[in-house]
């Protein structure tokens, strides 16, 4: 399949549908929609939101009836974009080749603007025009679901856990503790709410999540071998900040070359995971693929 036009598309749809929830920035809210705007419309390749789609497809669903639910996603990743880049939490100045969103509209305006995206993207889950053909039980399971992954035991958990590691010593387990957490926890959530929402049966859905965990721990070892191979301009952020930092990653655990080997590894087994499938799971298999040759 033609991953590219496949990844192209899918992003026009969530583009589409994210600049129409939207309403135009004028009155007393203005600067708020504008900072929300800003950070949403950087330039995101909206993996979590195709993920989501790609999984409901998977199971047989319409990843079109998914939509609110993949927006949703990019919400929640956005607002971990702006607070992570908080100086308060990683002071970075860029983020995909633009300043900061607090660069832009101050640490105040910034937060809340993480804070919105958070909050608002619960209303796109619960409200906003899902498929009838999705029952009100699995929105409530996807929910949950979500809010986890978000939450302390999950993404905000293992930023946590970054943090107070930053320039100790730890070893291999915590290092996957983080990973899987502040990284992985939503992408894996990501793919399995579309399979839930596309009505995966239970054998689907137990594969879908191995596949998620799998690439969503990937994807972030990706993000650190990127951050010593990559170049400053293809991140769109500065390169070598992990090590400058004192960032746990796996290279600076276990080494670049094992750590290679770890995602490699990772890949093959998530794409196995999806034995169960037919031709319709090939968009989950070529993005498993993706995460190893992405340069950004």
């Amino acid at each position: 399949m033609d991953l590219k036009n496949y990844l192209s598309k899918k992003k026009t749809v969530i583009d589409r549908a994210l600049q129409s929830h939207f309403p135009e920035p004028v009155g007393l809210l203005s600067d708020i929609i504008k900072a929300l705007q800003y950070s949403l419309f950087a330039g995101g390749k909206r993996l979590r939101p195709v993920l989501c789609m790609a999984g409901a497809e998977a199971v047989g669903g319409n990843g079109a009836d998914v939509v609110p639910v993949a927006c949703a996603l990019e919400l929640i990743h956005t607002f971990s974009l702006i607070h992570d880049d908080l100086p308060v939490m990683d002071d970075d100045d860029t983020r995909r080749g633009k300043p900061s969103n607090h660069r832009v509209f101050g640490e105040g305006l910034a937060l809340l603007a993480g804070d919105g995206l958070m909050i608002d993207a619960f209303a796109l889950i619960t409200t906003a025009g899902l498929s009838p053909r999705i029952s009100p039980e699995n929105v409530l399971e996807v929910t949950g679901l979500i809010a986890r992954a978000a939450g302390y035991q999950g993404m905000v958990g293992g930023q946590a856990v970054d943090i107070q590691s930053e320039g100790k010593t730890v070893g291999l387990s915590t290092v996957e503790f983080i990973h899987t957490r502040k990284t992985g926890a939503l992408i894996a959530a990501s793919v399995i709410s579309g399979a839930i929402l596309g009505n995966g049966d239970e054998t689907q859905i137990m594969a879908v999540t191995s596949y998620g965990k799998k690439t969503g721990l990937a994807f972030q070892i990706s993000d650190d071998i990127l951050d010593i191979e990559g170049n400053s301009s293809m991140l769109g952020k500065k390169a070598g900040a992990d090590r400058q930092k004192k960032k746990i990653t796996y290279p600076s655990v276990v080494g670049l070359n094992k750590s290679k080997k770890i995602q490699a590894d990772l890949v093959e087994s998530a794409i196995e995971s999806l034995e169960v499938f037919d031709n319709k799971a090939d968009p989950l298999r070529h993005i498993a693929r993706y995460i190893i040759d992405r340069k950004n």
